[in-house]
């Protein structure tokens, strides 16, 4: 695993543990991924929500390119500790982790976010419930995006805020908002 771009472009991230469940985002997905959000935003100036963060490559990703508040959120202990303890060694103040189920932290959060980011394990039977929470809870700012990662046998086409579908191989995200659809061509 590396970070694909920003200041920490082509860094190694430490080697996962053995016991590590979590599936990355691959490259190829990140920098298509991003290239999306570097025409859309000033990283720099977004505040990001990281949820079923896993390794927090997304969320380094963000760091790396200046974002200057992420909110990432992982409940397995394991993972947990390894986004914390790489975010400190690349000395990622701005990322933020927190331990909790993120379904839990969509229904308490109290914060609006700019970019808010979803890779719930793929086979996940609550995963559409993630864009009514973020609606319900007025958790995405005026011209945010939420984006979820997903497999090709979710459909969020006829969900409330969503925008597109792009694919990367076998990683698909769904973006939701208010843009103008033609803004993500």
């Amino acid at each position: 695993m590396r970070i694909v771009s920003g200041q920490y472009r082509g860094r190694l991230l430490p080697a996962l543990p053995k016991a590590f469940k979590a599936r990355p985002t691959t490259d190829f997905a990140k920098e298509n991924l991003f290239n999306i959000l570097e025409n859309s935003f000033d990283l720099s100036a977004v505040k990001v929500l990281d949820l079923f963060a896993g390794t927090g490559g997304i969320s380094y990703e963000f760091a790396s390119r200046g974002s200057r508040h992420i909110d990432t959120v992982e409940i397995e202990p394991l993972h947990y500790t390894y986004i914390k303890k790489t975010a400190e060694t690349l000395d990622f103040t701005q990322i933020h982790v927190v331990r909790n189920d993120s379904f839990r932290f969509l229904k308490f959060c109290r914060e609006s976010y700019d970019i808010i980011f979803a890779d719930p394990p793929y086979a996940n039977s609550k995963t559409a419930l993630i864009p009514k929470l973020v609606i319900e809870n007025n958790l995405l700012n005026e011209g945010g995006y939420l984006i979820i990662e997903h497999s090709s046998t979710n459909n969020f086409s006829e969900t409330e805020g969503f925008i597109r579908q792009r694919c990367y191989g076998s990683v698909n995200f769904s973006f939701f908002g208010k843009q103008d659809i033609q803004q993500l061509m």
